[in-house]
């Protein structure tokens, strides 16, 4: 994007109520989340992002997009089951149901690209509460998945249950990251935000269970597989030892939660808290500190915890601020679900096969096939030899080659 067209897409974010979620008003905000999102991704991967970062501060939207983030997930688990047990919910397609499910995705994958600058994370101002609780929430569901083998998500109809499951898994696994970014910053955070991730989510035991669980990796037919930009992966056994980007994450983010002064003095280090805390000793390995050297902090830190008694939190006398976000959507919208539904199901959920059209022309602008290929993080291979791939066949334009 030029500069004059990002600033455009970003001055056009606002907020939506949760009735016009999937209409046309909506639709357009998507497409600028859409593109925004690329243009981050594409920034990001040249080191240029800081434009992106800078136009958001200033016009202030990062409250709007967690404000979207939330009602989204809102709309998702109160007016969708409701729309689907409607008798005359017979949607031509799915394609408008399966946009606002991947509405969610393309934001928080947005606030993953720019929540690594701390000025991002600052401009939340009091939305930060909404993340965060956001962000347990999705990790919560990650521990679920590990414990149970997989993440239960009711989406009907059928056909887009199993594309539903595997987008807030990989929601979740962006959802950490975003919450490794905030950590990064709890000396600038407001008090509240501190007290909701140590105390009222608790979130270094949550972490301690994904160090464990790792939902991220399984074992398949006696081979190892690791789940990375997208998609699973058999890994070779000279590589079954390394850390990958999410193991990291969780690491980095039990590090600025566990060893920050301000953070030791507000934790409660009572008797379940530690032994969960000191299970991370039998994943200290050397080959670990080797790879994430700051873990030695980690390791004396666990040392020193498990012969000492650490005194109480100190009780200041704070006043607590809630997360405005999601209370805000649901007393609006409490008792109204069936209406919103019986709405959406004859003005949004029942396109005709004109707009239906028009709408797949916007997309297919939104979504070029050079556009995709650019965001891929790995170059096309030949289907042959496997080799790196610069041709690809003029009659599908699916298989690529290297040579005829």
């Amino acid at each position: 994007l030029l500069p004059a067209e990002a600033e455009a897409l970003v001055r056009a974010l606002q907020g939506t109520e949760l009735r016009d979620t999937g209409g046309q008003g909506w639709l357009r905000q998507h497409e600028c989340v859409e593109k925004l999102n690329m243009h981050a991704i594409l920034s990001a991967s040249t080191g240029q992002e800081q434009l992106l970062t800078e136009l958001l501060v200033t016009y202030a939207k990062i409250p709007v997009l967690i404000g979207e983030l939330i009602s989204v997930e809102i709309w998702k688990h109160k007016v969708f089951p409701v729309l689907c047990q409607l008798e005359d919910f017979k949607p031509r397609s799915t394609f408008p149901i399966y946009v606002v499910l991947h509405h969610e995705a393309s934001i928080i994958n947005l606030l993953e690209t720019v929540f690594f600058y701390k000025e991002i994370c600052e401009s939340a101002e009091d939305s930060i509460l909404d993340l965060i609780d956001y962000c347990h929430r999705k990790l919560t569901l990650l521990t679920a998945r590990s414990a149970n083998g997989q993440t239960t998500v009711l989406i009907p109809p059928q056909e887009l249950q199993k594309q539903a499951e595997m987008m807030e898994f990989e929601i979740s696994l962006k959802a950490l990251s975003v919450l490794r970014f905030i950590t990064d910053q709890v000396e600038s955070l407001p008090l509240s935000a501190l007290t909701r991730m140590l105390n009222t989510h608790n979130l270094p035991c949550l972490l301690v269970e994904l160090v464990e669980h790792c939902p991220w990796s399984c074992r398949e037919a006696g081979q190892l597989k690791k789940f990375e930009n997208g998609a699973w992966y058999v890994v070779p056994p000279e590589d079954q030892v390394k850390m990958t980007k999410l193991d990291g994450q969780v690491w980095l983010a039990l590090l600025n939660l566990l060893l920050s002064p301000e953070c030791q003095r507000k934790y409660h280090f009572d008797g379940f808290n530690k032994s969960q805390l000191l299970k991370l000793r039998a994943f200290l390995t050397d080959v670990l500190v080797d790879q994430l050297p700051n873990l030695v902090e980690m390791q004396r830190f666990l040392s020193h915890l498990a012969v000492t008694e650490p005194a109480p939190p100190k009780k200041d006398l704070v006043l607590e601020q809630v997360p405005v976000i999601w209370d805000h959507i649901l007393k609006k919208n409490m008792g109204k679900w069936e209406a919103i539904a019986k709405h959406q199901v004859k003005r949004v959920f029942s396109p005709t096969e004109e707009e239906l059209k028009l709408q797949a022309h916007r997309w297919a602008q939104t979504y070029s096939l050079d556009m995709m290929e650019a965001l891929a993080p790995d170059k096309p291979r030949c289907r042959v030899c496997g080799v790196e791939a610069a041709k690809r066949c003029s009659r599908c334009r699916n298989e690529w080659y290297c040579t005829r």
